[in-house]
């Protein structure tokens, strides 16, 4: 059945033009863009991209918070060519500690705050699993994107209808925790479509119009299961929607060359060109020049 929806989808999808209706404007797609990701938390998996120093439980605006650094990583995502600011304030990486909602909140209210005066035109987009902090972040902040990835729930499906914003799908099983726990697959690209197909109609028939696709590189899959998706991301285009790759410096790169997450720059590079040769639209990115020039050469040689 998913087989003649994706099919009918994808002869759409290839008549119509690529965009996102954001609160700050239709944001183009045909030629792929690079969304920053600004991580607003002690531990990502990343140590130069932290913009929240321990203690987490400090106060509101205290030591552990510097809104410069902050709007300076902003500032340089927006000038080197990044087309989205990705805001997280609650690590995903494997094994991850939970956050509470309200500490989530707080440190998304913070930058969302300083980035909507510093950059009001900007499209932001919240990484968060929590309608709350969906809800409040595009009520209170205009955000334009709700970046999900735990592939939704019936509240949060009603939260971005009711708002009318785009929403990222991702592929994942499990939480943070115990997703690398979880990746038995008897087809794993037959079994990840399915999960697709059934998400993305019932988000359609509530009235979200714009869902992008995630594949949800390093969540809930083995190092061999994520570049059998990564040969076979091209296959994620019958579903009609965009499609994002976020494969920035995981670990399915660093941990088979015996390097850290610092040195995994090449290898992200190299992977974001085999993605954008298999049809992303949306690189997400901790490097946004690194991708910007990535795209400008897939670009030039396919035109």
């Amino acid at each position: 059945m998913w087989e003649k929806s994706c099919n009918f989808a994808a002869d759409l999808y290839a008549l119509l033009p690529m965009q996102l209706l954001t609160r700050h404007g239709l944001l183009g797609l045909d030629k792929p863009v690079v969304m920053a990701i600004l991580n607003i938390t002690p531990d990502s998996f990343v140590p130069s991209t932290r913009l929240l120093e321990t203690p987490s439980n400090s106060p509101l605006k205290g030591e552990n918070w510097d809104e410069e650094r902050v709007l300076a990583q902003a500032e340089r995502a927006l000038a080197e060519g990044a087309a989205i600011l990705d805001i997280g304030g609650y690590s995903t990486r494997p094994g991850a500690a939970e956050v509470s909602e309200a500490e989530e909140w707080r440190r998304v209210a913070l930058a969302l705050g300083a980035i909507r005066q510093r950059f009001p035109e900007a499209v932001v987009s919240v990484d968060t699993f929590r309608p709350e902090v969906a809800r409040r972040a595009v009520d209170e902040y205009e955000a334009d994107i709700i970046n999900d990835i735990s592939g939704g729930c019936e509240e949060m499906y009603e939260a971005v209808a009711e708002r009318h914003v785009p929403y990222v799908l991702m592929h994942m099983r499990g939480t943070p925790k115990t997703m690398q726990q979880m990746t038995d697959y008897e087809d794993i690209m037959s079994e990840m479509m399915a999960y697709f197909q059934s998400r993305i109609d019932r988000l359609h028939r509530m009235g979200v119009a714009d869902v992008i696709v995630d594949p949800g590189f390093g969540f809930a899959k083995t190092v061999e299961q994520n570049y059998e998706v990564l040969r076979r991301m091209q296959e994620f285009e019958a579903l009609g929607c965009p499609l994002l790759a976020g494969l920035s410096r995981k670990s399915m790169f660093y941990k088979p060359l015996g390097i850290t997450p610092e040195e995994a720059l090449n290898a992200t590079t190299a992977a974001n060109m085999l993605a954008l040769e298999r049809g992303a639209n949306i690189l997400r990115v901790h490097d946004v020049r690194a991708a910007v020039e990535t795209r400008e050469v897939y670009w030039s040689a396919m035109r």
